[in-house]
């Protein structure tokens, strides 16, 4: 199996994957979206809340803010040695005092340790009239998307199969399928359509697989058969990961892929023990 990326900053990867099934390729987006565990806001104590929003809508929305999340410092409250009555291993406490007029803002969360701060200050949360005011104290803890959405480390992640677009010599270079491709992926040259090369690399992987080029080639009245077919490799795959902020998102790859092994290896020293036990 080999991986290789195109792009790959804090908060966006794309890379591709060869030699893989489809069951792996999901499992891994599975893995990403839910099983990398990272801070949300879970218990809020509200003392004065006269805004328009109620408690309820107040604290779900505290909840969705991402945080920075150190996952070394940090483990599940469930596991941790306090026995789940929380700690600064497991748990991280926020204050907001804010009195209107004005916007609360994520940024008027006010952290108990200044590396673990909301990724964004400056997310919308509520807007105060004239002597409206929201006083609160929010804990964090560590858990996976598995539990709930706001736990999730992804805003986007998702793969498709790796783009095969096959031109026949049967192509008479009318051009009809490069009209309808809306990402400029094929040209004529020597009266055939080709895939065009950018940079050194065919923009074959752009291709979204709507088939209108192929469907085009069809209208055109070549035959039975047209000269573009658009097929796809189910053993390569292109995935593209982006990252609310909480986690560096190479952090998200390599956790997920953990994740994965310990699970294999779980499955496989089960199998093992079964078999031992039918001898």
């Amino acid at each position: 199996m080999d991986l290789v990326f195109s792009r790959l900053d804090d908060s966006v990867a794309r890379f591709t994957i060869s030699g893989a099934t489809p069951a792996f390729a999901n499992a891994l987006r599975r893995s990403m979206i839910g099983e990398v565990p990272t801070l949300a806001i879970e218990d809020v104590r509200i003392y004065d809340n006269t805004s328009v929003l109620f408690d309820e809508i107040l604290a779900h929305r505290l909840g969705l803010i991402p945080i920075k999340t150190d996952l070394s410092q940090f483990g599940r409250r469930s596991e941790c040695s306090c026995e789940g009555r929380g700690c600064p291993h497991c748990t991280i406490s926020f204050t907001l005092s804010v009195e209107g007029p004005g916007t609360v803002i994520s940024g008027d969360l006010i952290s108990m340790d200044p590396r673990t701060t909301p990724v964004h200050n400056n997310i919308p949360i509520v807007k105060l009239w004239e002597t409206q005011k929201v006083v609160l104290e929010a804990t964090a803890e560590l858990n996976t998307g598995n539990e709930h959405a706001k736990w999730q480390p992804t805003l986007a992640c998702g793969y498709k199969e790796f783009p095969i677009i096959t031109i026949h010599d049967t192509c008479d270079g009318c051009g009809k399928c490069i009209v309808e491709c809306a990402r400029d992926i094929l040209e004529i040259s020597e009266n055939k359509v080709h895939v065009r090369v950018v940079n050194g690399e065919t923009k074959e992987r752009d291709c979204s697989m709507c088939r209108l080029c192929q469907i085009a080639c069809m209208n055109s009245g070549i035959g039975e058969n047209p000269a573009v077919i658009i097929g796809a490799d189910n053993t390569k795959f292109i995935f593209v990961v982006e990252s609310d902020g909480s986690l560096l998102v190479k952090e998200i790859i390599e956790r997920a892929l953990l994740h994965i092994k310990s699970r294999s290896t779980d499955l496989t020293d089960a199998l093992q023990d079964i078999s031992m036990e039918g001898l």
